[in-house]
This record gives structure tokens, C-alpha cells and sequence, in this order.
């Protein structure tokens, strides 16, 4: 699931050369159809900032959440890898895989914007997929169109990520500035979902 997604949105990227809009329904509607394809297999986490929320609200062991997030790095790297092949099969450089940085802010307002876009997305998905609030026939739809509307809302600002994975793919093979303010792509995702978590929870999530 997380390779799809890395795969499909950062080829929206650098080889479709997509817009604001095209690049957030590229990674939008990625998680919709493998939310609806492996979903029902997994949970169709595909972020270890969405793992965390549903481990700290108890819908997920720890040992298997620890399984998730290393399957989800696994597939954001060799998503990121094939994305490199293609490019270089193309001739083309292999200096942008499609990843995250911050070149217009500092460090501190990309740490409040992608702390602020990941709690949203959390609290949606955390919301939506519950017994109390939840609609398991549209779940997958509104999680990946949320998903859309937040990378669309922070692509110029951080390049959108919400994911510690979908960010690691690409910094990792690509190195520099990326990989240097990687931590922010770190800490402000997993902020963002353990706040959502305990805000959902307050809202009567998990009764």
C-alpha cells in the first residue's frame, strides 16, 4: 500500500510533471484505491504517523504496528527506487525523486504545518473508521480525498507529506537538504496523529 502511494504520487511529480491540484489527487486517490483494495487485509495504514494514532487508541498491537511501520519505510524506499530507474531510463536527472522540503519557510512554521495537516488527516481517518462515527462503504473515499485537500494546502509551503515514509523514500536516495530536515518529516507527523488520537478519543471514538 505505501509503495503504491509513494510510487503513484511522486511519479506525479517528476515524470508527469503534474500541478498542485494533479499531484494531490495523485497521492489522494492512491490511498483510496489501496485503501479499498488491501484494506480490508490491513487496516490500509500506509503511514507510521497513522499507525501511531490507532496504537495509541488501541486498535492495533504494538508488535504488529512495529511490523507496519518497518513494511511502510520498506515500500516508500523501493517505491523511490523504481522511480529513480524510470528516470534514469528516461535520461533524465535523478537529483528530484519527488522529495519533501521546506525552501520558502524555516524549520519552525514546517513543523506547525505539517504537525497541523497530519492531526487533520488522522483525526479524519481516526473518526471515520470508528464504530460510533464511521461509514466503512465511504472510508476509503473521504481518507483519500482528505489526503488530496491537505497535501493541495501545504505542497508549496512543505511538499505535503503527512508521512514519515513517503518522506524517507525519497531523502534517503537523494541525500541533501531533504535528507538534513528529514526529522522535521519525523517528528511533526507523529505530533500531529498523537494529538489527533487523544482527540478523537475525547469525541467518543473509540466507546
Amino acid at each position: 500500500g505505501t509503495f503504491v502511494l509513494v510510487f503513484v504520487g511522486t511519479t506525479a511529480v517528476t515524470i508527469g510533471k503534474a500541478d498542485v491540484l494533479g499531484i494531490g489527487l495523485a497521492f489522494g486517490l492512491a490511498v483510496t484505491i489501496m485503501a479499498y483494495s488491501v484494506g480490508a487485509i490491513s487496516g490500509g495504514h500506509f503511514n507510521p504517523a497513522v499507525t501511531l494514532g490507532m496504537w495509541i487508541n488501541k486498535r492495533i498491537s504494538g508488535a504488529d504496528a512495529i511490523y507496519y511501520v518497518i513494511s511502510q519505510f520498506i515500500g516508500a524506499v523501493l517505491a523511490s527506487g523504481m522511480v529513480k530507474y524510470f528516470l534514469s531510463a528516461m535520461g533524465a536527472s535523478t537529483s528530484n525523486l519527488g522529495q519533501t522540503d521546506f525552501a520558502k519557510i524555516s524549520a519552525f512554521p514546517a513543523l506547525v504545518t505539517e504537525t497541523l495537516v497530519t492531526f487533520l488527516f488522522v483525526l479524519v481517518i481516526l473518526l471515520v473508521t470508528s464504530k460510533k462515527y464511521g461509514n466503512a462503504n465511504f472510508a476509503g473515499l473521504i481518507i483519500g480525498l482528505t489526503l488530496a485537500f491537505m497535501i493541495i494546502a501545504s505542497l508549496n509551503l512543505t511538499g505535503g507529506s503527512l508521512n514519515p515514509a513517503r518522506s524517507f523514500g525519497p531523502a534517503i536516495l537523494v541525500g541533501g537538504s531533504a535528507l538534513a530536515h528529514y526529522w522535521v518529516y519525523v517528528v511533526a507527523p507523529l505530533l500531529g496523529a498523537a494529538i489527533a488520537a487523544f482527540v478523537a478519543k475525547a469525541m467518543g471514538s473509540e466507546e
